[in-house]
């Protein structure tokens, strides 16, 4: 139990924040002052584990020794010119990048809603260059239920009205579809001017909704039948996080690039990343796309001062590195099978939890009341006091989603902590 006088020092922080900083969220009432690998200290001096991983940019772990070196030495040399100049950094970058996922080009940027709105232009320059749709008729199908951010243009497609309510007036060119439904887009497709298809593997603000095994592979097969592009925005579930080095590999468990591309595996056309490319050591974000996509792009029709700096191509190649030289795709496959398997044996003895979902080490469960019951906040401020740290999604969902360096023994003791936790409602 934490004193009365120490408390009082996470409350003038978040007195502070309370005061001078606009109310754009609503965390949870813990101060974070030091984080190392899975652990994350708060002010007081208490320990927790992470269990939300910055929404999954810290794959590699807090402070990685690694990624804070690249990010130091580069610091020290050289850390922006803007694109006005060229450096001998961002080449060095770009063809490690590409590579390394399979691609032509990538157009570097800096987060991931700045990702998805390169890439929606990016599909709209193509369509109307490339596939002869009239300019201003292009039309970007998403799915309901979808979070690519929260910018102007992106809430104009999103189902959350707390994110697009007096936002208006609202960026037109999309068709809304529902998740998961083959049939459903195979329609939209049909329908004229359709650039393409924007859709995350799994849906993590959602409540981590994972979708049948086979359609990534099913959309993909139908956005090249009608000639759209397949835009796979894997922000959240790549770089590891579900078991595979790219979500839309499915349940894909080769360790080297796909040959015979199992029944599972996408392509994307344009592939959208973020948070873990930079280990959570730097805003690092890219779009990635062949030539006969990226190549719409003229200078001067996009671009961003710090996109591709110094810095951050240091940092994105050694969070990429150790992503490889760590097999954390491996582990987080193996730990996320315990994990389901743990928690699903849990649930089988008891009614407070109706079911937990997802694939490698993004998973959540679902609590057993209403969306708009504080059931699962109250829980997850009963891990905070346990020592575990959590965050609800949607109401009545609580996502778990640790650095992906995770041992067995440290996850066994996270699952202890969380059943001990439910069972104490």
């Amino acid at each position: 139990m934490i004193s009365t006088e120490l408390a009082t020092a996470s409350q003038q922080f978040i007195d502070l924040e309370d005061k001078h900083g606009a109310h754009n969220y609503h965390p949870l009432p813990v101060v974070l002052a030091r984080g190392e690998g899975v652990y994350v200290w708060d002010v007081e001096g208490k320990k927790y584990y992470d269990f939300l991983s910055a929404y999954s940019a810290v794959n590699q772990g807090h402070c990685h020794p690694a990624i804070i070196g690249a990010m130091m030495e580069q610091a020290k040399t050289l850390t922006l010119t803007s694109r006005a100049f060229h450096n001998d950094k961002l080449g060095v970058y770009e063809k490690y990048v590409t590579n390394y996922f399979g691609f032509d080009k990538v157009l570097p940027m800096n987060t991931g809603a700045e990702a998805v709105e390169t890439a929606i232009k990016i599909a709209r320059k193509w369509a109307y260059e490339k596939k002869g749709v009239a300019e201003h008729e292009a039309q970007i199908i998403v799915c309901e239920n979808n979070f690519h951010g929260r910018t102007t243009t992106i809430i104009s497609f999103s189902n959350d009205e707390n994110a697009r309510k007096n936002f208006g007036p609202y960026t037109p060119g999309f068709i809304k579809i529902p998740y998961d439904d083959v049939a459903a887009l195979e329609a939209a497709l049909k329908q004229p001017n359709i650039a393409g298809f924007l859709v995350e593997p799994i849906q993590g603000e959602a409540g981590v909704y994972t979708p049948n095994d086979d359609y990534m592979r099913k959309s993909q097969e139908l956005c090249e039948k009608y000639n759209a592009l397949f835009i796979a925005d894997e922000i959240q579930t790549g770089i590891a996080r579900t078991g595979a080095l790219l979500a839309v590999c499915g349940n894909c468990t080769c360790e080297a690039a796909c040959e015979k591309q199992p029944a599972t595996y996408a392509q994307p056309d344009v592939l959208i990343l973020g948070k873990a490319i930079s280990g959570g050591a730097y805003p690092v974000s890219a779009v990635l796309a062949n030539d006969e996509v990226m190549n719409v792009i003229k200078p001067g029709q996009h671009g961003s001062t710090f996109g591709g700096n110094p810095v951050a191509g240091a940092v994105a190649m050694a969070a990429l590195d150790v992503v490889s030289d760590e097999s954390l795709a491996q582990n987080a496959r193996v730990l996320g099978t315990h994990f389901r398997k743990r928690l699903g044996d849990y649930i089988e003895t008891t009614d407070k939890v109706t079911l937990v979902r997802g694939r490698g080490l993004l998973n959540a469960i679902v609590i057993n009341d209403a969306e708009d019951s504080d059931t699962a906040w109250n829980i997850c401020m009963r891990l905070r006091d346990n020592g575990l740290l959590a965050k609800p999604t949607h109401g009545n969902i609580i996502r778990f989603a640790p650095p992906l360096v995770m041992t067995m023994e440290q996850l066994d003791d996270c699952i202890d902590i969380i059943i001990n936790t439910l069972n104490e409602f």
